[in-house]
């Protein structure tokens, strides 16, 4: 089964959606339109009656609104509607809600206990570089924690800093899909665009597709390609 993203063009790109209870690292540099992305993958969940998590370690719920305030597709209304929980880990009450859900594994045990027992449908968690913070042994942990996410009933995505598409992390070998975003300072000003590197079960082209931006959110052009 496969849910839409909510970003009109990019299931073009997927044979009609994502895979359902799959994890997937959409990855980039800062400004290129992952949390845009994120957010509007959310925003749909709800909007179809799904029990949604958003995870942040660096933002808190009115900051997070107040930078979707200026598009449309309804993120705001969304996230007062009780269908989308929100937990900053950064947080003493995200650090206490999270606490309920176990105090033995760390908080790997601690995410997926909150998934299974609230029955999250679709999730985003924001960030792998703030997962450190959490982390002694980063590489091991960070391994558990995302092979761990894979055994839950969740479509997970999970924010990456990474910046260059051809330099691997764990999160883009375990994850059953990888979505990176690009920006490109040209002459004429910034070009953007995204390119699905990886996506098991789904037939892909990997070429880089022009994205842009209006009041509506994010949006793909499927039909136009973008030369790297």
């Amino acid at each position: 089964m496969r849910v839409s993203s909510g970003v009109p063009g990019f299931d073009e790109l997927v044979q009609g959606g994502l895979l359902k209870d799959r994890l997937y690292v959409v990855s980039g540099p800062p400004g290129s339109g992952k949390t845009t992305f994120s957010s509007q993958f959310i925003t749909q969940g709800a909007k179809a009656g799904e029990n949604c998590l958003y995870v942040t370690m660096h933002e808190t719920k009115e900051e997070l609104a107040q930078d979707m305030s200026g598009y449309d597709f309804g993120f705001d209304q969304v996230m007062a509607s009780g269908k989308v929980q929100f937990l900053n880990l950064m947080t003493e009450g995200g650090k206490r809600t999270i606490t309920q859900f176990g105090t033995e594994g760390g908080l790997t045990n601690r995410i997926v206990a909150f998934l299974e027992q609230q029955d999250i449908d679709r999730a985003v968690i924001d960030s792998t570089m703030l997962l450190q913070h959490f982390f002694n042994d980063v590489s091991d942990e960070i391994t558990g924690f995302l092979s761990a996410l894979k055994q839950t009933g969740t479509t997970v995505v999970l924010i990456s800093e990474m910046t260059d598409p051809s330099s691997y992390a764990d999160e883009h070998y375990l994850a059953h899909g990888v979505i990176f975003f690009h920006n490109y300072l040209e002459q004429g000003g910034m070009t953007r665009g995204v390119q699905v590197i990886k996506m098991r079960g789904t037939a892909i082209d990997c070429d880089i597709r022009a994205i842009d931006f209006s009041d509506r959110g994010l949006r793909v052009r499927p039909e136009q390609k973008v030369e790297a």
